[in-house]
């Protein structure tokens, strides 16, 4: 006897699946005044993705009543998105900028599934992204067959989400070449794509409400190509911040890093002390100066929220398989190097530096998690530069 097989786990699932109960739900309550072709209501896209704050929404579905808590998703400024919100309600193309792990894709794709109830209209911009990537391409052995009909077209992301009527994502749209993004300029601008190769009135694919576009780009990137102004215009900008609030950056690392622990079978225990210790140590280091006043050389690499998750969980998968599977400072300070020395070799004495004039004064006034901290960063730093433990 054969039994049938089950279905292959996935890393990661898209946001739509992953908050599925919340976004039924919410579909499910009231008649807010929704824009044409979206899901929600704009009220409803900005609970979604910032939270009901602990309170017990009521809604009906299929006859029965039920309440739901929304989870907060996004940790940032609330007024961002609900103005991310209002320019996509009014057709306005939305381009968010920032430094790198400021969480731009994350909002981008919580946009995407509380509106058209699907984050997966993607364009990942690289250098070598063509315009075909952006319009539409062709399957080659049925256009020979048959010539150029709507069979032979294979439809890009952008060209689906236009005949679906929903939202599309353009990650990194500064990566691509300055003659590619200018693609985007007629169809956000008249919202239609022309296809010459089709006869008569299949010529021009338009738009179904509830398309529009989010772009995302990178503040930091080499290679980065300036946008036109022509395509500027057709985007309202909205840059995004890193969190700049301790409490709510702790918050965010301490659910990623346990959320990313039950994913990999790796339940070690995170304290959130360590988790304050580790974003404290990175805030330090991404503003260039401490609570206790003393300024430190910023590194190059990125200090973000996402690297900090990053480390965080590193270090946990470290004490789990290694350590006695609960994460410590010096878990933690073993990591931190290989955070901070990634894009410039100045950046070995920037974090001397630090180690030095911050973390080695911590650990005299604080001791305890501080000085082993200090420890452990200081002699995995050294084995960077190749000395002995």
């Amino acid at each position: 006897m054969t039994t049938a097989p089950t279905a292959a786990p996935i890393l990661r699932q898209p946001a739509e699946v992953l908050y599925g109960e919340e976004l039924a739900a919410l579909t499910a309550m009231g008649d807010d005044a929704r824009p044409a072709g979206w899901h929600l209501s704009p009220r409803q896209v900005v609970t979604f993705i910032t939270g009901s704050d602990g309170e017990k929404l009521a809604f009906t579905k299929d006859g029965k009543k039920g309440k739901v808590a929304i989870s907060r998703k996004y940790h940032g400024d609330d007024r961002l998105v609900e103005r991310s919100v209002i320019g996509l309600a009014g057709n306005r193309a939305l381009l968010l900028v920032g430094e790198p792990g400021t969480a731009k894709s994350l909002l981008s794709e919580l946009l995407g599934a509380a509106i058209s109830g699907t984050s997966l209209n993607v364009v990942q911009g690289t250098a070598a992204t063509t315009e075909d990537q952006i319009r539409y391409s062709w399957n080659y052995a049925l256009l020979l067959a048959e010539g150029p009909t709507p069979r032979a077209l294979v439809p890009s992301p952008i060209y689906t989400a236009m005949t679906a009527g929903s939202l599309v994502r353009f990650e990194e749209v500064t990566r691509c070449a300055p003659e590619v993004q200018d693609t985007l300029v007629s169809i956000l601008s008249e919202k239609m794509m022309t296809i010459p190769e089709l006869p008569g009135d299949q010529r021009v694919l338009f738009a179904k409400p509830g398309f529009n576009v989010i772009a995302t780009a990178n503040l930091r990137d080499r290679g980065v190509h300036e946008m036109s102004s022509a395509l500027k215009r057709r985007f309202n900008f909205e840059t995004v911040h890193p969190i700049a609030n301790l409490a709510d950056e702790v918050e965010l690392v301490h659910n990623e890093v346990e959320r990313l622990l039950a994913g990999a079978a790796a339940p070690a225990k995170v304290n959130r002390d360590i988790v304050e210790l580790l974003v404290t140590a990175f805030q330090d280091l991404r503003t260039g100066s401490t609570p206790e006043g003393i300024s430190v050389e910023k590194p190059a690499a990125v200090m973000s929220t996402a690297e900090a998750v990053s480390v965080g969980f590193a270090a946990s998968l470290d004490a789990w398989y290694y350590g006695d599977k609960k994460l410590t400072a010096d878990d933690v300070g073993r990591h931190l190097p290989g955070a901070v020395l990634k894009d410039s070799s100045d950046d070995i004495q920037k974090l001397r530096q630090y180690l030095g004039a911050v973390t080695a004064r911590r650990a005299k006034e604080c001791a305890g998690t501080w000085a082993e901290f200090h420890k452990s960063a200081t002699a995995a730093l050294g084995r960077f530069q190749g000395k002995p433990a």
